[in-house]
């Protein structure tokens, strides 16, 4: 194993446990990121889904308000430039903002808001006011359908970029983060169990060098007691007369 498939650490009991805790904890992560993952996902396809079926609305209402649009110039051509010399100061519909979290993502919500009263509500008194009752009505709705698809489009494209960002992060937590922890504890595992193994040795060195040192001193003290007896004896037979 070299040094960069594992962590620069010291093996000790102390580290094994942290490297434990960090593995624990790195595994939790991404578990908690998959399921944001599956999360955004179904949102994301949700998102699609609605998508494609407002692009497909969006076509019907833009046709119908565009065929609207001609029968009301057909009826009363004069409205197009009462409209146009009558715009009031204040618009009419505005777009309102908020935001809207999902799996700790922030999408922005956009409304379609219509405040005070309609300035051409006396447009078509005088003639076409069904075709410019119904011009208006289309227009709304497709103003409220644009503003519907904007915000599934930004949403769209920011659950996109998180979507990306979250599995950048779950796979190198899956395949680099995780498998290194696990290599840098299996050193240290390894490393104790050589120390261990190593003390014992030692150990068991220092046993045998006891007994050894054991064994001499009985044999020393055998041997001193042996000399001070025969060294006793020589000195009584000087004690001895003969005639």
């Amino acid at each position: 194993m070299s040094d960069t498939d594992r962590l620069p650490v010291f093996p000790s009991q102390g580290t094994r446990m942290m490297m434990k805790h960090r593995l624990m904890g790195a595994q939790k992560s991404h578990c908690l990121l998959k399921r944001k993952i599956d999360a955004l996902q179904y949102r994301f396809r949700t998102i699609l889904k609605k998508i494609i079926d407002t692009k497909a609305l969006m076509a019907e209402v833009m046709k119908e308000a565009a065929f609207s649009l001609t029968e009301a110039k057909f009826a009363n051509p004069d409205f197009v430039y009462m409209v146009t010399n009558s715009i009031p100061k204040k618009a009419l519909v505005k777009i309102k903002t908020h935001t809207e979290n999902v799996a700790g993502v922030t999408l922005p919500h956009f409304d379609y808001v219509v405040e005070g009263t309609d300035s051409f509500g006396l447009a078509g008194l005088s003639r076409g006011g069904q075709h410019l009752s119904k011009l208006k009505k289309s227009f709304q709705e497709a103003g409220k359908l644009l503003v519907d698809l904007a915000t599934l489009q930004t949403s769209f494209i920011t659950l996109d970029e998180v979507i990306k960002v979250t599995n950048r992060r779950v796979n190198a937590i899956e395949y680099v983060i995780i498998p290194k922890i696990e290599r840098t504890v299996r050193y240290i595992i390894s490393e104790l169990d050589e120390l261990e193994r190593e003390e014992f040795y030692r150990l068991k060195k220092i046993q045998d060098k006891k007994k050894l040192k054991t064994q001499r001193e009985a044999e020393f003290q055998k041997r001193r007691h042996f000399l001070e007896a025969a060294t006793a004896w020589e000195v009584d037979d000087d004690d001895f007369i003969f005639d």
